[in-house]
């Protein structure tokens, strides 16, 4: 039982501390994918509509839409941070 968890603590990789280049992959990888969202979603707008006025690029965009893209965002900034900190590149 020892060996397991000493053998997983070795596995883990540590992941890279807040900083500004960290912000700034996050918020790369969720512009990306609004501007990919806002040409590949089929049929925006269709739930239901977002409870306050937003910028234009949010226009047409829906409760759903919104929180896919954001969460899709985040996913795939989570995974840059953690990858480029594996790397050693961050």
């Amino acid at each position: 039982m020892i060996n397991s968890a000493l053998v997983l603590a070795q596995v883990v990789p540590t992941t890279p501390e807040w900083s500004l280049k960290v912000a700034l992959i996050m918020i790369t990888c969720n512009l990306f994918v609004l501007a990919i969202g806002k040409y590949a979603i089929q049929k925006p707008g269709v739930g239901p509509a977002l409870p306050l006025s937003l910028p234009m690029v949010f226009e047409g965009f829906g409760l759903a839409e919104l929180l896919a893209i954001g969460s899709f965002g985040h996913l795939l900034g989570a995974g840059m941070i953690l990858g480029l900190g594996n790397a050693g590149l961050l």
